[in-house]
């Protein structure tokens, strides 16, 4: 019997006959189960959490579709049985999945206590709600994103069913059991962090990014791999910024077509960051390794998971995503490999130490043996001051410029350090120590809007003012800044810009950048990592020149005459310090480590130190490297 067989086998002897299941379904990791019976399961909860437990899956319990209200009718009874209070902005239906999307500003109250609310709607449409919380803010790119998936759903319950087959596949037992790592990008440097792991029979590949500093080496090494795209089973992305997600739409365009597994807003965020790196080539007149029809491929292939969520994404490795506190919905990836055979986390980016936006990292694994960890801040000096030092420091500099009529320049990564640096400033302005307007341009505000789509994955603190109609990103100290008005923004004096890009490498943040810099009452801010050749790393090195090309089309020579500051401690980075506390509260503790995403010195400095204060194994690869786990 094939372990499809067995879970419907499963579930057949462990539900009683009044369930009335009708049909079991794979779909990727999950099962579902189509009943008669819907409301058998919704009044004994504990019939879920049996078989789900027995099954070790994710349960969704459907209604079979021939018992489905019409959609109409069902629109009508939800509009009676949902509180006006809940605010609800959308009723779509998704026929595949059996399902009623409820788009609401307060999706609390569409579940109701206990669950009353949408156990009500299930019992009296059949169909079951998928509530999603409509952004407090707009997020043109949430809701194109939302529209996407729900118009494409046959497509994807196809590639659901494809996927189970890939998970659930028979493998031969023959004894030759191997896991082996290939280092593709991001080992002894930053930027296009890419791995595979790979057995005798999965591959792998855990982030596909692109190194946006560098226009000599920007992709992964894929090419390396002497296989067809078609042959990885498995995508798994930490996070979305573009370093680690860039190249995904890369991977589709090749003709991969398997699944990539991230948590909900790291698929949002990723698919806004690369819509704007197509723009922003485009603008520049270069052309782009993919096209946003690429991108929308991508979106149908996401299968999305929650931190702490074990999931199945091949016969021999599951994987457990957990909190890393780096942005929104990042994610430290724990794998289990074969039974029990391997254990390893990839921390990706995190940040160990206090955010505005973030509760604590995780650092709790139920086993784990093999680390892969960040070394971006692991030189000896790589040391920040306290948050309070540093929020007073960054005050100190706003209001020196501000007084004298200068503006102020932040250039902020749109998805992270740009809502960092807008709760710091919100506070400034509540509490009365600045009074200025700040502009936020670029991609920063879209970002926002997303943000408030998923306030369960930041700090308690502003999830609870956002869920009470009180978002910090919609203060009256913020304004969105027009393209054609960056240029009355600067003549009227004494304001705060926040644009992307973070490190200056295109956006608006350049445009600013050369309207302010040869005025000295202005100042620019780094309050970010900047990488190796990218404009932001250059004019924090010193140089007080760099030639731009004018309106005219002529280069000239444009003199840095504003201030330049470099405010550590906003970094979304853990410093030395924080990354050994890191390896030192991780339970268990691991067995061998290994550095990536750092400049080489630090990268092979950090695996140095980490080797004698621990006394593990401890390794800094190079790109392009191999290493056998087991």
């Amino acid at each position: 019997m094939n372990i499809s067989d067995k879970i419907k086998d499963i579930v057949k002897n462990s539900l009683p006959a009044e369930a009335e299941v009708t049909k079991t379904e794979l779909e990727g990791p999950e099962v579902a189960l189509y009943t008669k019976n819907p409301g058998l399961f919704f009044e004994n909860s504990e019939l879920v959490a049996k078989i789900a437990f027995e099954l070790k899956k994710r349960v969704n319990i459907r209604t079979d579709k021939n018992l489905l209200e019409e959609e109409e009718k069902t629109r009508e009874l939800i509009e009676k049985i949902v509180p006006q209070e809940a605010k609800i902005t959308d009723i779509d239906f998704n026929k595949e999945f059996s399902e009623v999307v409820i788009e609401s500003l307060k999706p609390g109250l569409v579940i109701g206590k206990g669950g009353e609310t949408s156990k009500e709607i299930v019992l009296k449409t059949g169909w079951t709600p998928k509530i999603i919380r409509t952004p407090t803010q707009p997020s043109e790119t949430l809701k194109g994103i939302r529209h996407h998936l729900n118009k494409y759903s046959k497509e994807r319950k196809d590639l659901l069913k494809k996927v189970s087959e890939r998970i659930y596949r028979e493998l031969p037992q023959n004894g030759n059991d191997w896991i082996r790592l290939i280092a593709l990008g991001g080992f002894q440097q930053v930027g296009r962090s890419c791995m595979l792991i790979e057995t005798p029979h999965t591959k792998t590949l855990f982030d596909c990014g692109i190194n946006v500093a560098s226009y000599q080496e920007p992709y992964p090494y894929l090419d390396a791999l002497h296989f067809p795209m078609s042959d990885i089973d498995a995508v798994v992305i930490s996070h979305a910024h573009l370093d680690h997600s860039g190249f995904l739409p890369y991977l589709f365009k090749s003709g991969y077509r398997g699944p990539v597994y991230c948590t909900e807003p790291t698929r949002d965020l990723m698919a806004l960051l690369q819509f704007d790196y197509i723009d922003v080539l485009v603008k520049e007149g270069k052309e782009p390794p993919y096209t946003e029809r690429d991108v929308k491929e991508q979106l149908k292939h996401c299968i999305t998971r929650e931190y702490r969520e074990v999931t199945d994404i091949a016969p021999d490795m599951r994987i457990t995503f957990h909190n890393a506190a780096h942005i929104l919905g990042s994610a430290s990836v724990h794998m289990h490999i074969g039974e029990g055979a391997h254990n390893l986390v990839y921390s990706a980016d995190i940040k160990n130490g206090f955010t505005r936006l973030f509760d604590n990292i995780d650092t709790k694994y139920p086993r784990l043996e093999t680390l892969i960890i960040e070394s971006t801040y692991g030189a000896k000096g790589d040391v920040m001051p306290n948050r309070q030092r540093t929020e007073e420091r960054f005050l100190k500099v706003l209001q020196e410029v501000l007084e004298q009529g200068g503006n102020v320049l932040i250039p902020v990564f749109a998805v992270g350090r740009g809502q960092e640096l807008m709760l710091v400033i919100e506070n400034f302005y509540r509490q009365g120590l600045i009074k200025t307007k700040c502009y936020v341009d670029g991609m920063t505000n879209e970002a926002s809007g997303m943000h408030t789509a998923y306030p369960e994955y930041l700090r308690q603190s502003v999830k609870r003012r956002i869920l009470q109609g009180d978002s910090p990103f919609m203060s009256e100290v913020f304004e969105v800044a027009e393209y054609d008005k960056r240029k009355e923004i600067l003549e009227t004096g004494g304001n705060i810009i926040i644009a992307s890009s973070g490190m200056m490498t295109g956006g608006p943040s350049v445009q600013y950048f050369k309207m302010m810099a040869e005025d000295p009452r202005n100042a620019l801010i780094f309050v970010g990592y900047q990488g190796e050749g990218s404009l932001g790393r250059k004019i924090q090195s010193g140089v007080d020149r760099i030639p731009i090309t004018d309106e005219n089309g002529k280069t000239k020579a444009l003199e840095i005459k504003m201030r330049i500051e470099s405010i550590e401690g906003f970094s979304g980075h853990s410093d030395k310090n924080q990354l050994v506390n890191y390896v030192q509260s991780l339970r268990p503790s691991p067995k061998r480590i290994l550095t990536d995403h750092g400049e080489k010195s630090k990268a092979i400095g950090f695996a140095q130190y980490l080797g004698r204060k621990f006394k593990v194994n401890a390794l800094s690869m190079q790109n392009l490297d191999a290493l056998r786990l087991k």
